[in-house]
């Protein structure tokens, strides 16, 4: 299976959650809505550990060097960079009127479209990285790893694409044009997997340092979005039973697949 089908998974997955917007024809039920965000989260933290931070970690073992250096290293760059790419764009969380980043005067429905595809960034990051080690002998990452990762961020990507492309058509968007954007916030996942791909497969040594920071990249979106819109209001244990759910999956996938 080559890089363009693996990195196209996690798109598909977006795309078929948006297409939602077609069949539902109410929002999704505030409870159900916290479940998905707690699962994506479980999802995105067992990739992190699993796919992400224990593998660099093995790596660096491989190549003679601290062990945890890379992991540490690489994770504390992939959290500073979420953290300037927060800072800086702008974006507007679910069932928050208040935007974050610089104001540009912006409208709502792009700043809502900006939060989604600033931490599809690190989704697509981690999905390229770990077929670039897939591709490098002597990783300790293997192909069938790579595509588990693939699969566990398509199956949370599904509920994401709803979650964009529902409110929007409820702000009084056509299905259409909602499916559309809603497809669109998820193209930066295969573009940036394509390019940590053409960078962290040249230079064997850095690999280490690209695995930990796509697992910074991924908490940092977890802790400062999901989480916490998981949690918000009545009925919080929805989302984290959800949070155990998505965990458990990717945990699941990583160990049977990889």
């Amino acid at each position: 299976m080559n890089e363009f089908i693996i990195l196209a998974i996690p798109f598909l997955g977006t795309s078929l959650g948006a297409a939602m917007v077609f069949f539902l024809k109410k929002q999704i039920a505030p409870k159900f809505e916290k479940f998905l965000l707690g699962f994506a989260a479980g999802v995105m933290i067992a990739a992190s550990v699993w796919s992400l931070l224990i593998p660099s970690i093995e790596m660096a073992e491989k190549q003679n060097t601290i062990e945890w250096f890379p992991a540490l290293i690489g994770f504390m760059f992939g959290i500073g960079f979420l953290l300037l790419l927060d800072t800086v764009i702008p974006h507007l969380h679910l069932e928050i009127d208040k935007p974050e980043g610089l104001k540009l005067g912006a409208s709502k429905m792009t700043m809502m479209l900006l939060a989604v595809t600033l931490h599809n960034i690190p989704e697509g990051m981690s999905v390229g990285v770990a077929f670039a080690g897939a591709a490098m002998e002597g990783s300790g990452i293997t192909k069938a790893a790579a595509l588990a990762l693939a699969v566990g961020i398509a199956i949370q990507n599904f509920p994401e694409g709803a979650i964009i492309s529902m409110p929007l058509c409820s702000e009084g968007i056509g299905k259409k044009r909602a499916f559309f954007y809603g497809v669109m916030s998820g193209v930066v996942e295969p573009v940036g997997g394509f390019i940590t791909i053409l960078i962290a497969g040249k230079i064997s040594p850095i690999l280490p340092y690209f695995l930990s920071f796509a697992a910074g990249a991924m908490l940092y979106v977890v802790v400062e979005e999901l989480i916490p819109e998981a949690q918000s209001g009545e009925h919080s244990n929805i989302g984290t039973i959800g949070t155990a759910f998505g965990f458990a999956l990717m945990m699941v996938l990583d160990v049977a697949l990889g």
